[in-house]
Formats: C-alpha cells, structure tokens, sequence
C-alpha cells in the first residue's frame, strides 16, 4: 500500500562511466552489473516500485542503449529515458534536465550503482513519512559506517537534533549518504545548464538550514570495483537471511 504523500516520480542517476568497475564496464554499463542474480539498476528500480511510484526518469550517457534495452519491457514504474549522450551532466545536472520530465512535486532521487537491503518497513517509506518540505529542500536518507558494505571513504554528513545535516568533515560519528533522497524540484529555479554536482544543492541547503537526513534500517550495499562484488553478494545473503 502507497502512503500518502510519498512521491510519485524518480529520478535515478545511471550515467556514469563506471570507471573503477573495469574491465567488466568496458563492455557493459555499471548499473547492469548484476549483484546476487539482479542488475544493480534493478535493485532500485525494485525498491520504487514496492512503495508505488508510478515513473522513474533514468538517465543514460555511457552505453546507453543497453540500459534503454533493459528497462524497455519494465511495467513499474514506467520508465522514462533522460538521454545525455552528448555529454555528461553530472548529478544535478542530470536532475535539471530532466525537471520537465519529473514534475512540480517533490521526487525521490536515487544513484543507480548502490543499493539497500530494507530490515522491515521500507526505507524509501520512510525517507517519505519523514520528509515536511515546509522545513526541507532536499532529505536524505543515511547510513552509519556500520551498515555498509562496499564503502571504502568516511562519512559524509553529522545528524543533529531534529535532523539537520552538516559536513562532517572526516568525523567518525558521522553518516554516509546511502544514495537516495527526496529532493524539491524550487531548489533547481536557477539552476545553470551545463554539468552541476548534487553538493553544490546540499551546502546551499546546508546554508539555509534545509539539508535533513534520517537513519536507514538495513543494510547499505555500494559496489566500486570488480573486487567488490563477492563481498556484496555475502551481504546481501546475510541481510535476506536475517529478515522476520
């Protein structure tokens, strides 16, 4: 069953070139890299359509037509290509020109290359029930160092009281951000075209006091390099076999 107000439309962010994933991204793009049977691009795609939203806009730069041959048949969400082949645009950049696509309302946003294994109630359930765009512009959904799997830097963000966010600046007691947000689409008014990072929106949120976050239950899964995939599969098993 759909909560009210959760978001209707995705964007989801496939169009990197996978670099660290070579020599398997030499011949296929890293969101059909598969993990534990399923492309890492499903593993999203999966997760939307669990909470019910009805389109997901994937954008597609590096080997694109794979990706677009993948998604062809899906029936949820319905899928909508955002093509960059002309040139990569980063991840707002990515976001901006998909806005006509995406709608006024709040969306989900979602990095194809990493995942999650939900403990019960659906994380992306939650990322909505928490999420009051009266004292947000972007929220995003964390996951302590603990939680992770794959992840090789440190943490991103600080949690405060009330869930406000702030760099975390190499703290240890810090979060990573999982990958996956519910963003309002007034930050983008102004936006420049062009390639534009996400962090540029986070600090400005950041600035206004408008950046939240919530914990994730689970386990957060990011797979960077070949070498990295076993361990992601061992994850997965443990996390699946661990649910009620």
């Amino acid at each position: 069953m759909t909560e009210p107000g959760t978001p209707r439309t995705a964007m989801v962010l496939a169009a990197g070139l996978g670099k660290r994933m070579r020599p398997i991204t030499d011949t296929l793009p890293k969101p059909l890299v598969r993990i534990a049977g399923r492309p890492l691009l499903d593993w999203g795609l999966d997760s939307l359509a669990a909470v019910g939203v009805e389109t997901a806009v994937v954008n597609v730069h590096y080997l694109p037509d794979q990706i677009i041959a993948h998604v062809a048949d899906r029936a949820a969400p319905r899928i909508v290509i955002s093509d960059e082949r002309e040139g990569l645009l980063d991840s707002a950049g990515g976001i901006v020109r998909a806005l006509p696509l995406l709608g006024p309302q709040p969306f989900y946003v979602l990095n194809a290359d990493t995942f999650w294994i939900d403990a019960s109630e659906p994380n992306l359930t939650r990322l909505a029930l928490a999420w009051d765009e009266s004292r947000m512009d972007i929220l995003l959904m964390l996951c302590a160092l603990h939680q992770a799997t794959g992840h090789s830097g440190g943490t991103d963000f600080l949690l405060a009281d009330g869930g406000r966010l702030d760099r975390a600046r190499g703290d240890p007691s810090g979060f990573i951000y999982a990958g996956a947000a519910i963003v309002h689409p007034r930050i983008f008014a102004d936006a420049p075209g062009g390639p534009i990072s996400l962090n540029r929106y986070f600090d400005a949120a950041i600035g206004a006091g408008r950046l939240h976050g919530m914990k994730m239950h689970g386990r957060w899964i990011t797979v960077g390099t070949p070498e990295a995939i076993a361990p992601a599969e061992a994850a997965v098993a443990q996390a699946l076999a661990g649910r009620p």
